[in-house]
């Protein structure tokens, strides 16, 4: 497994992270399971938030981080927070930066996680109530009581970046979004630049060009998941073209096609990291193999015109 530097932190971790979104439903047997798989699959990155399945999740990633015999300075843990789920309706009623909120959710996470530090914390979409003030202050108490090595955020834009970075000591290293061959809006507006059609509305305000000037790390979420609600793109009926495509490359690389879809993400010279939320070991195998696939330039764009994009 090739590994890479999350931004400029110095934090180096396998290209290839596992989320832990979906762990929820798992017995702890079976969660350990997964972990181990991963960790042999050479993983060594995990993700989770304190809102997943209001922080179940979080404990049973470190519960079986622990059950598995994992030193805790071999593996990177990342999580996220400034969501606020009601806890009668479990549904998302607001966003919330406040200081008060964002030390009580680190400090539950850590119980969940049975660890006393996590490497990353990203805030969790934006709050656009956000009081710059507080939010430093939060993040200077998390980094000098040692419990949150290095900062960054979730599905933000490059200007509420620039506010956040604005009131910050830290430099936000991560923006984790949603990127793959079912989601490549933030391709497509870069080829169809100065155009009139659709494809060339930029609705992520360039971030993809900015990472890459600003040395932030995208990490790609749901790299499997059509951005239309059309469900996992690999041997979906609707991909067809997507699905042959996949199929050639795979045979031409031989591995699979999870592996492949991984690959076009890694090829991007943006340097991006890979969150796959897998838990089935099988393919947590495939999925993690794609990060020793190097695809051809030519290859990429083949793929990328079989997801149902056009390069002129």
């Amino acid at each position: 497994m090739k590994s890479i530097e999350l931004g400029t932190s110095g934090v180096k971790a396998s290209r290839v992270a596992l989320g832990a979104m979906r762990i929820d439903d798992k017995s702890r047997e079976e969660a350990a399971e997964i972990i181990r798989t991963a960790l042999d699959a050479g993983i060594d990155y995990f993700d989770t938030a304190d809102c997943y399945h209001d922080g179940l999740c979080s404990t049973m990633l470190g519960q079986a981080l622990k059950d598995c015999g994992v030193d805790r300075k071999d593996v990177g843990i990342q999580t996220k927070f400034g969501i606020y789920r009601d806890q009668e309706t479990n549904k998302v009623t607001r966003y919330d930066f406040s200081k008060k909120h964002l030390m009580e959710a680190i400090e539950q996470e850590l119980e969940n996680l049975q660890t006393d530090y996590v490497d990353f914390v990203l805030l969790h979409r934006p709050d656009t109530l956000v009081e710059l003030d507080q939010l430093a202050e939060a993040f200077n108490e998390l980094q000098s009581s040692g419990c949150v090595r290095h900062f960054g955020v979730s599905n933000v834009n490059p200007m509420q970046v620039e506010l956040l970075q604005s009131g910050l000591d830290q430099k936000l290293q991560v923006n984790q979004l949603q990127f793959g061959l079912g989601h490549t809006g933030m391709i497509r507006q870069e080829i169809h630049v100065n155009m009139a059609d659709e494809a060339s509305l930029d609705h992520d305000g360039g971030i993809l060009a900015y990472s890459r000037l600003k040395h932030m790390t995208i990490q790609a979420w749901s790299p499997f998941q059509s951005g239309k609600g059309d469900g996992v793109i690999i041997d979906n009926p609707k991909f067809p073209e997507l699905n042959d495509c996949l199929g050639r490359v795979a045979e031409r690389h031989g591995v699979s096609k999870n592996a492949i879809a991984v690959a076009w993400i890694l090829r991007h010279p943006a340097g991006m990291q890979v969150i796959i939320g897998s838990m089935t070991p099988s393919r947590i195998k495939e999925m993690a193999s794609g990060a020793d696939v190097e695809l051809t330039a030519e290859e990429w764009y083949e793929l990328y015109v079989s997801a149902g994009n056009d390069v002129f």
